[in-house]
Order: C-alpha cells, then structure tokens, then sequence
C-alpha cells in the first residue's frame, strides 16, 4: 500500500483500537477561557496497525451530563498528533467519516470539505487541533491554542463531533474512552 493511502485511513482515525493516553496535561489554555472550569471527561490514543497516530482528549464543562449527550453542551475536542499528516487529507477523511452517521448531500459536503481544508493546516508530531463546540456559537478550531477558523452550521457540529462521539463512530472504543467509558 503506498504510503498516501496509507495516510488517508489515519488521517480521522478509522481503523484502531484507542487505548487510554500516556501523558496527562492540564486544560488548554484555549479550552479555559471559551469554557471556565472545563474538566476532562476520557481520552484515547489512536493506534493503526500499532503506529501512534494521535491522543485525544474530550473536555467538558462543569455539570456536564454524564452519558452519550454531546450535541446540546460546550465542549472541547483536543487531538494531539504524534504523526505528520496532511491537512487536506484530515478534511477529506473527515467528511468520509462524516458519511458513517447518515445521508450528507454532496453540496453541504462540498462546502465543508472546503471550509475544513481551510482550517486543518498540515500537522507534524507534536501539533494539536482542538474543535470547540458551544451550543448557539459556531464551531471554533484552534491549532496549537490559535484560533484557526469558525463554522457556523450546527448541522456540522453534531456531525463533525459524531465522528468521535456519535453512537456511529468507527472507533468505538475510543468513543467510549472519551466519553468516560459511557456507553
């Protein structure tokens, strides 16, 4: 397999088992002033084929339902890398991930892709992505704690976030990881 394809089932994550991260690291300073108080709810680390391909981490606010909920509450989802990928790639996969959890006309996909590769920049180890997602508020990325782009469609929230969290996930293990081993 070429080492593109290779990157294009890594890039959102859909084929490996998570297994709890490593290393603990305090709330993002990004996660602390859009959500005061934010607390870690579970994390993973995705693995394909045993290469580390990132950690995840789900924030959550204060009071956070316990639970599979996560459309109607702020939350945080940080992604740490620790391979390089590209960026357009992450978006692209993202979308395909996306298409898991039901119909997406090709139109709104299409505009995601777009707005997507505008914000994922091409990561190397180290790189972090963190999606914020504040009920009312469009969606924020920041990469590495700097406020990368906004999407204000909560129709891609629910979507984007599903990918990890959505009952649909391809990780499911991960899911239930993030999710503080919620089912």
């Amino acid at each position: 397999m070429k080492r593109r394809q290779a990157l294009t089932l890594l890039a959102a994550g859909a084929l490996a088992p998570a297994a709890p991260c490593v290393f603990a690291r305090g709330v993002p300073a990004e996660v602390e002033r859009a959500i005061p108080g934010a607390r870690l709810l579970g994390d993973g680390r995705l693995r394909w084929f045993g290469m580390h391909i990132y950690d995840a981490r789900l924030w959550v606010a204060p009071g956070h339902p316990s639970g599979t909920d996560y459309a109607g509450h702020p939350l945080a989802l940080e992604l740490e890398y620790a391979r390089a990928l590209d960026g357009a790639r992450i978006a692209e996969r993202s979308i395909e991930e996306m298409r898991r959890a039901g119909a997406l006309p090709d139109a709104q996909a299409g505009g995601w892709l777009t707005a997507m590769k505008q914000c994922f920049p091409d990561v190397k180890p180290g790189d972090r992505i963190t999606g914020l997602q504040r009920p009312g508020e469009p969606t924020r990325f920041f990469v590495n704690g700097e406020l990368a782009c906004e999407l204000a469609d909560p129709e891609f929230a629910r979507r984007f976030f599903g990918i990890w969290l959505g009952p649909d996930s391809s990780q499911p293990a991960l899911r239930s990881a993030l999710l503080g081993g919620a089912r």
